[in-house]
């Protein structure tokens, strides 16, 4: 660990608007018992928010659907190894008041306006706008199963507006529900800062994980039990010669994904955590109330941890106990409808209006709180490059509100071009699992050069961040290997 870097050795961009500025006149004293903390937390529950959608409803109930239980040690992996990345992030977030792209602004390498890897990022946040798109879709189907009346209405009625309209969404009744949802999230997103997406993603995380945990819990009295022999399986670290890139794939997005570790320390700082530090400083004061607030989020991060966790885990074995056995596999215009098979075999009819509404939580919320992620992200990347600079706070909040508009109807254009949310899915999550080793390697660096040793990690949790990086980028070099490996043999 280096020694305290002086203030002012990292660079800064002083023709980038900080959005964050750091004064004195917020420094708060941090809680001091746990219970305190607890009292303080919320971007964890927002990254939960992001966290426990698609990529919990389609591709892990997909993977257990498909390989059964032998992949749950994955799963487990994915949940647990990338929060040591990810408290890393919002220790630097904290302790300099930097977000995340302008912390990697200040990595060594290529540039073209900024670093390379904000490049990748943008890359890799328009691959996950596929992700968006199958959301938006998924909602669609699961309003047409609640509502078929309200869709036959609205078929009838465009169609004696213009013919071709009524015939069409008598075909694809979930177009017009996907629209409605794509809008709802816009104005949604438009009417409410931080505090407002605390609130309702709390609410909708905490409504998921009641339903989904409670279907879990009764199905030893249903005929889809999980048995422990079969359970057993899934702690036998073996990889299926089937399967690797829905894997992959499951490993991308589940648990904190690329897209949610840098969007972390957004969250951090609109919370206020690295406001009530205060402006990094050599008074001792300052390193008291860090380790304070950083102890605040380290809380906050493990906490969600076990959220999303329990969440993940519950899809997994519903997909693996009740579909697979069935031969059911999510996908197309039916996935919803096959999806809800999770809910109704088990546990009866009764549960298919439970399983729409906990469906409609998990994919609104998460397309939600992406979208407003990825809205704060790309203001802070076109000032960085130059290409739209923001020099005060209002200009930057007007250009968060205009991609809170602009990636909603991409993706609804995306769902509206390719209709399969399962390919949609798999898509975001391959390029977030290929960023996944670049983020945490970049979190290393870092936190090499940049950590102020009084308020820096234990020798553990170093061992720990680089057990993270070394088995994040053991996967992602294995699939690609897989990868590689299929395209040749599919040539020979």
């Amino acid at each position: 660990m280096n020694d305290a870097p002086p203030l002012d050795e990292v660079s800064s961009r002083p023709d980038v608007v900080d959005a964050y500025i750091l004064d004195s006149s917020a420094i708060e004293d941090p809680p001091k018992t746990f219970f305190g903390s607890l009292r303080k937390i919320g971007p964890g529950l927002i990254l939960a928010g992001s966290i426990v959608g698609t990529g919990e409803l389609i591709a892990t109930t997909s993977l257990g659907a498909e390989q059964g239980y032998v992949l749950l040690w994955l799963i487990l992996l994915s949940c647990v190894i990338k929060v040591f990345v990810q408290v890393e992030l919002g220790r630097y977030a904290i302790t300099h008041g930097k977000t995340t792209l302008a912390a990697i602004d200040t990595l060594p390498g290529p540039r073209l306006g900024t670093s390379w890897l904000g490049w990748l990022w943008l890359f890799m946040m328009l691959t996950t706008q596929s992700q968006i798109a199958a959301m938006e879709g998924l909602v669609g189907q699961a309003a047409h199963m609640a509502f078929p009346r309200g869709s036959a209405a609205v078929a009838n009625l465009a169609g004696k507006i213009v013919p071709s309209w009524g015939t069409f969404l008598t075909s694809h009744p979930e177009h017009f529900w996907a629209t409605l949802t794509c809008l709802a999230a816009i104005l949604l997103l438009l009417s409410g800062g931080y505090k407002r997406l605390e609130r309702i993603t709390t609410a909708l995380v905490a409504l998921v994980t009641f339903i989904t945990v409670a279907c879990v819990a009764g199905l030893p009295w249903t005929d889809y039990p999980v048995r422990m022999d079969e359970l057993a399986k899934g702690f036998d670290f073996v990889l299926p010669a089937t399967g690797i890139v829905l894997a992959f794939s499951t490993f991308g997005i589940t648990g904190v994904g690329a897209s949610e570790l840098f969007a972390y320390p957004y969250w951090c700082i609109e919370k206020g955590y690295a406001r009530a530090a205060g402006p990094r400083t050599d008074d001792p004061q300052w390193a008291m109330r860090a380790k304070g607030w950083l102890r605040v989020m380290q809380i906050d991060a493990w906490f969600s941890m076990i959220v999303f966790t329990v969440a993940t885990v519950a899809f997994y074995l519903l997909g693996a106990a009740v579909l697979k056995p069935q031969g059911l596999d999510p996908k197309g215009p039916a996935m919803i409808s096959t999806l809800s098979q999770m809910y109704v075999k088990p546990l009866g009819l009764w549960t298919r209006e439970v399983f729409l509404v906990g469906a409609w939580a998990v994919l609104f919320k998460t397309l939600y709180v992406a979208t407003a992620g990825n809205s704060r992200l790309t203001a802070d990347f076109l000032s960085l490059t130059g290409l739209w600079r923001t020099r005060d706070v209002r200009g930057r909040e007007r250009t968060v509100k205009a991609f809170c508009v602009f990636y909603p109807l991409l993706s609804l254009c995306l769902f509206y071009a390719y209709r399969d949310p399962k390919g949609l899915v798999a898509i975001g999550g391959y390029a977030q699992g290929l960023m996944l080793p670049l983020i945490a390697g970049a979190t290393l660096f870092l936190r090499n050069r940049d950590t102020d040793r009084r308020v820096g990690p234990l020798f553990i949790t170093d061992i720990l961040v680089w057990i993270a990086f070394f088995a994040i980028s053991a996967v992602a070099m294995y699939s690609i290997f897989d990868l590689i490996n299929k395209n040749l043999a599919g040539h020979v």
